[in-house]
């Protein structure tokens, strides 16, 4: 049997859900009114029950983010929630919190969001057994990772492929709690990672002034994806439910074609599409085009390249060229035959800080914008904003989703009757009686049939094929014939979404033993159920989340793979024989009153952000 492949798009509301399945998702992570991580992407359950119908139409799947840290007095509201969730037809649960396993639960799938951390096969396994269909990897892991853990765990595992990157293993990022009390494991993350910093070292001397370090660039894996499907990934996870519906179409349509180019060629004797239908486009997908930082594939090839995008954590585009020349408040751009009148540029500045302008008119290469910045001859200019495509992908039918249907149109007794198969097997029938007369005009019949059966309009159908079963040149008006179709195609979405099969899974709690018997702060628990849950699987002592109980100026408030010795040039594993000098640890960074220290674990290669009064250890050299 083949294996299904999704892709797994993010949708912000009603409304980015429906583009992301027309624009070909197999799948939407959407949020409920409450308990999601996005507390800006919010909606109503009676929108969610809208965008679950539309889904289901395609067999596509809508899954709810209930992926915060829950406290105890939020328990039975939760409760309350996913049994409306589960009476609407959501296919999926993603949670974070384990608290949720003790409660009263109807049997709807749960899947672990990459929020838990999920990094180990031990872990993995553990929730397999605990009642998840599904685990959504941490996107820290390299492909061989990911292959151990789909050797050794017999659950579904998704993976991020598109988007932003939270710098931090997430779940364990606490900046913004420490930095002003919102919490990101609460749907409230203030992006201090984003802000600029000032690095000195040991001694007071400063490295680097007024930088990102922290912020990182956006991930691109569309190029790995057969690597990942043969390593275990089965769902492809796009980032991105605070962005807008041109970022949403744009990433879908683009991995929507790269995967049905592998499952037509190389994967079509192994693999499917997870839902139905076919996608037709006015645009050419590029997610260039979109907004992005600058694309890394982050550590799926293990750690090969840098990877923060220290300028500016704003979107840097698409590069068009370099300034060739600047006159009369223009500007001679090279390829500026790329560039339509309202795009927005993109480029360093001589403070070497990110700034841009819009384009206002463009004429044999010389751009005039709409506000005149100085801009020194050979600039590297980008496009991060592209007024065109963006226009062309917000149109409602720049991506349009057909369900293949053949046609038979048959003589009866007493009439005629039409009947419509669609490309799974569900089928819808009607017919009318009428008095039989000939034509008299030669080949009537068959013409007018052929001309408006194959008429779907906007319907969700595309004629495939049609059947003609008739024995004589019958007259019949061409309003019965149009009545006929349209009431067979609204009859087949009605019975699509009613024989729409959902999966479903009882809860039963088990008593297999967590592989830790101590957890830290990391592991988030915050609430009385979660700890009934980590004691009745083998846990002994168990140390209340960081929103509960940190000690302000002391803590440890990000574990990261990202590395600012790395990106500097300075790290004694990997550029050993380049790196020069060492630097005197340690290394601090600040941003106005905030200050936190750098400690570097060069074995398990990672590091650590702690406050500014934490008392630490450095090792001279790990290497």
């Amino acid at each position: 049997m083949k294996k299904k492949v999704e892709i797994l798009a993010p949708a912000k509301n009603l409304v980015q859900g429906m583009a992301a399945i027309n624009a070909g998702a197999d799948a939407v992570y959407i949020g409920a009114p409450q308990f999601g991580a996005r507390t800006n992407a919010n909606n109503s359950v009676e929108d969610i029950a809208e965008m679950v119908r539309y889904a289901h139409l395609f067999k596509a799947q809508v899954f709810v983010v209930i992926n915060t840290i829950l406290y105890d007095d939020e328990l039975k509201t939760c409760e309350k929630l996913i049994h409306e969730l589960y009476a609407i037809g959501v296919d999926a649960l993603i949670v974070q919190d384990m608290a949720i396993f003790e409660m009263d639960l109807p049997p709807i799938i749960i899947h672990a969001s990459t929020q838990a951390n999920n990094r180990e096969p031990k872990q993995v396994q553990f929730l397999k057994d605990a009642g998840m269909k599904r685990v959504v990897l941490a996107r820290e892991l390299n492909l061989d990772q990911i292959k151990e853990i789909n050797e050794k765990c017999d659950v579904e595992l998704e993976f991020f492929v598109s988007g932003a990157l939270c710098v931090s293993f997430s779940g364990n990022c606490y900046m913004s709690v420490a930095g002003g009390e919102r919490s990101a494991n609460r749907g409230s993350c203030a992006q201090n990672c984003r802000l600029p910093y000032t690095l000195t070292d040991g001694n007071g001397d400063t490295l680097i002034e007024n930088s990102h370090l922290l912020s990182i660039k956006d991930l691109d894996l569309s190029d790995q994806l057969p690597q990942m499907i043969e390593a275990g990934v089965m769902s492809f996870k796009i980032e991105g439910r605070l962005k807008d519906v041109v970022y949403v179409k744009n990433n879908v349509s683009y991995l929507r074609k790269r995967l049905d180019d592998f499952l037509a060629n190389e994967g079509k004797e192994r693999f499917k599409k997870a839902s139905s239908g076919r996608t037709f486009y006015t645009f050419d997908a590029e997610m260039g085009r979109s907004f992005n930082r600058g694309y890394t594939d982050y550590f799926v090839n293990k750690r090969l390249k840098k990877i923060g995008s220290w300028e500016s954590p704003k979107s840097k585009g698409q590069i068009i060229g370099k300034v060739l020349a600047v006159k009369n408040s223009k500007y001679l751009i090279e390829n500026a035959d790329k560039l339509n009148n309202g795009d927005g540029l993109y480029f360093i500045n001589e403070a070497q800080e990110a700034d841009g302008v819009q384009v206002n008119t463009i004429e044999s290469g010389w751009i005039t914008p709409n506000n005149f910045k100085s801009i020194p001859v050979g600039t590297l200019i980008s496009r991060n904003s592209d007024a065109n495509f963006n226009k062309q992908v917000e149109k409602d039918n720049s991506a349009v989703r057909k369900i293949g249907v053949n046609l038979k149109f048959e003589e009866t007794q007493y009439g005629f009757q039409l009947t419509a198969t669609d490309e799974d097997g569900h089928f819808s029938s009607s017919e009318f009686k009428i008095t039989k007369e000939l034509a008299k005009k030669e080949g009537f019949l068959q013409s007018n049939l052929e001309k408006n059966l194959i008429k779907t309009g906007n319907t969700p159908f595309i004629v495939d094929d049609i059947d003609l079963n008739i024995v004589e040149n019958w007259f019949v008006p061409i309003s019965k014939i149009n009545e006929l179709r349209r009431t067979v195609l609204e009859n087949l979405i009605n019975i699509r979404i009613e024989e729409y099969e959902k999966e479903e899974q009882a809860i039963v709690k088990t008593e297999h033993p967590y592989p830790e018997k101590t957890l830290d702060f990391t592991y988030n628990v915050s609430n009385k159920l979660a700890q009934k849950f980590y004691k009745r699987h083998g846990v002994e002592d168990i140390e209340k989340a960081f929103e509960l109980q940190w000690e302000p100026g002391k803590a440890r408030v990000m574990t990261t793979k990202y590395c600012v010795k790395y990106e500097l040039g300075k790290c004694a594993r990997f550029q050993r024989d380049t790196m020069g000098e060492k630097l005197k640890e340690p290394l601090t960074l600040t941003h106005g009153e905030n200050q936190y220290k750098l400690k570097f674990n060069c074995k398990p290669c990672e590091m650590e952000i702690w406050e500014k009064d934490a008392e630490l250890e450095f090792e001279e050299d790990q290497y």
